[in-house]
């Protein structure tokens, strides 16, 4: 089941139901596998929850780490970021977005680094850097195309490449 039910063209964030969130977060309760850890920590983010998303986030990338391979270890890392994104630690987010964008893209893993890009752009749209912002959010949506990425995860992109254009549209209309 998909607790996303789009994303707010402005602010690029998930568009959830608060109460399918909460219901499933009660679901996995304190479930200590990889999957249930990230689930618990995106579930935790889309509720505002963020000082208990930084907790589970932190004990996902230890798990990772310990048990789990590159790729489970750069998807804790990516959410992660999310978090500190959310906490307002843009510079902290960007420098493990970067990271991982470039370990991926290395491993040729181009879903991973699409994603890790995405998440990058929405780190400089929250700074007001929609220059930035709109570059990876191209990045991602070329690595997506080449990966066959659903129409869904395209959308998103090009949502968010929209609304980084409309914002700088602003920016420069406004100075």
């Amino acid at each position: 089941m998909s607790y996303i039910h789009g994303y707010d063209p402005d602010t690029l964030r998930e568009i959830t139901d608060s109460r399918e969130c909460a219901e499933r977060l009660e679901e996995i309760g304190s479930q200590r596998s990889l999957p249930a850890l990230l689930e618990r920590t995106w579930l935790l983010k889309v509720l505002d929850r963020f000082d208990e998303a930084l907790t589970v986030s932190e004990q996902s990338v230890r798990v990772a780490r310990m048990a789990g391979t590159r790729r489970d270890l750069l998807r804790a890392r990516i959410l992660h970021a999310t978090i500190q994104q959310c906490r307002g630690a843009f510079a902290a987010a960007e420098h493990e977005l970067t990271a991982c964008a470039e370990e991926a893209e290395g491993q040729g893993w181009a879903g991973i680094a699409a994603f890790a890009l995405q998440h990058r752009g929405k780190v400089h749209y929250d700074e007001g850097d929609y220059e930035s912002a709109r570059r990876d959010f191209k990045r991602a949506l070329f690595l997506r195309q080449n990966a066959g990425a659903s129409d869904a995860e395209l959308e998103s992109t090009l949502l968010a490449i929209d609304a980084a254009d409309r914002r700088r549209t602003r920016a420069v209309v406004a100075s």
